[in-house]
C-alpha cells in the first residue's frame, strides 16, 4: 500500500492548525529571527517504522527550507536508540512541527510494530493478519498504511468497498436466509459476498445461500475448527472478535485463511521517540589554521 503526499497534505494541515492555533508565541518571542538549528529523532524502544514519509511532508508543508534525512524506510525493525531522521534548517520550524510529527510518528510507528508482532505470531500457518474500519475518525488511510508497513493486509476501505452482510443487516431484515435471498438484487454480476455468522449452523446456512467469504464472529478457536471442517474449500473462512496475541496463533492453526483485528488500529500503543534540537554555531574560518601547519 503506498500513499502519494497529495493525499495527505490537508490532513496534515489541519494537525498543524490544530496544534499551532494563534502561532507559537513562545518560539517568537524567544527567536524573532532565523536560527539555524539541527533536529535529531530517536525510538526509545525497539520498533517497526511507519510514518516516516508523513513527516518529511510536514515540514515541506511548514518550511521548504527544512531539509529531512530519513535513516530508514518505512516497514524498516529499529533498535532502541537508533537514529531516525535528521533535520537541517530554521529552528523555529523544528519547534512548531516537533509535537505534531512525532505524534504522528508515534501512533502509526505503534500500528506497525503490533501489527508485525501479531503477523509473526501466525508464522508458518495460511493465515493473513487483516486490519478492520476500527479506526480514527479522519487517520484512516495512515492508520492502515501503518499496517501494511507491519506486514498485515488491508480489509475493505469503506462500506463502498465490498459486501460484507453483518449481524445487524440480519436482524433489520428478518433472518439469515432472507438477507442472502435479497442480497443478489441490485448487486453487479460476480460481486463477493461476506456473511457474518456466529456458529457453525448459520456458516452452513451462509454457504448452501452463496456466500464467498465466511466470517466466524467470536467464535473459540475449537468452534472456529469444528467449523472450517465443514465449510472446506467451498469458501475463504475468516475468523473475527475477541482476537489477541495469546489466542491468535490457535485461531489461525484452525484453518482460517483471514484473521481481521480491530486492536490493530484502536489498541495500539504509541512508540516513545523523542525529537532533540541543538544549535547549529557557524564556522569561523578566520581563525582555521592554513594547511600544512603543524600549530
Amino acid at each position: 500500500m503506498m500513499i502519494h503526499p497529495v493525499q495527505i497534505q490537508e490532513l496534515l494541515k489541519e494537525a498543524l492548525n490544530e496544534d499551532l492555533g494563534w502561532g507559537d508565541i513562545t518560539t517568537q518571542a524567544l527567536f524573532p529571527g532565523f536560527i539555524s538549528a539541527k533536529g535529531t529523532i530517536f525510538p526509545k524502544e525497539a520498533c517497526v517504522l511507519a510514518g516516516g514519509f508523513v513527516v518529511k511532508e510536514l515540514f515541506s508543508i511548514l518550511d521548504r527550507g527544512i531539509t529531512v534525512t530519513l535513516h530508514h524506510e518505512d516497514g524498516a525493525r529499529v533498535k532502541k536508540g537508533e537514529l531516525l531522521m535528521t533535520f537541517h534548517g530554521d529552528g523555529r520550524t523544528l519547534l512548531k512541527g516537533e509535537r505534531v510529527a512525532l505524534n504522528f510518528l508515534q501512533r502509526l510507528s505503534g500500528i506497525a510494530t503490533l501489527t508485525s508482532t501479531f503477523v509473526k505470531s501466525v508464522e508458518g500457518t495460511k493465515a493473513k493478519i487483516l486490519d478492520t474500519r476500527k479506526t480514527t475518525p479522519g487517520l484512516r488511510l495512515l492508520e492502515r498504511y501503518a499496517v501494511y508497513q507491519g506486514g498485515g493486509q488491508n480489509h475493505r476501505f469503506h462500506l463502498g468497498d465490498a459486501v460484507l452482510i453483518k449481524d445487524n443487516h440480519i436482524t433489520l431484515k428478518g433472518g439469515l436466509k432472507e438477507t442472502l435471498n435479497a442480497i443478489r438484487t441490485g448487486l453487479k454480476p460476480f460481486s463477493l459476498i461476506e456473511v457474518e455468522v456466529k456458529d457453525k449452523k448459520e456458516a452452513m446456512i451462509a454457504l448452501e445461500g452463496g456466500a464467498d467469504i465466511i466470517l466466524l464472529d467470536n467464535m473459540t478457536p475449537g468452534k472456529i475448527k469444528e467449523a472450517a471442517s465443514l465449510i472446506g474449500n467451498r469458501a475463504l473462512i475468516e475468523a473475527s472478535g475477541g482476537v489477541n496475541l495469546d489466542n491468535v496463533r490457535a485461531i489461525a492453526e484452525a484453518g482460517v485463511d483471514y484473521i481481521s483485528i480491530g486492536a490493530l488500529t484502536h489498541s495500539a500503543r504509541a512508540i516513545d521517540m523523542s525529537m532533540d534540537i541543538e544549535p547549529v554555531r557557524p564556522v569561523d574560518r578566520s581563525i582555521q589554521r592554513p594547511e600544512g601547519t603543524n600549530r
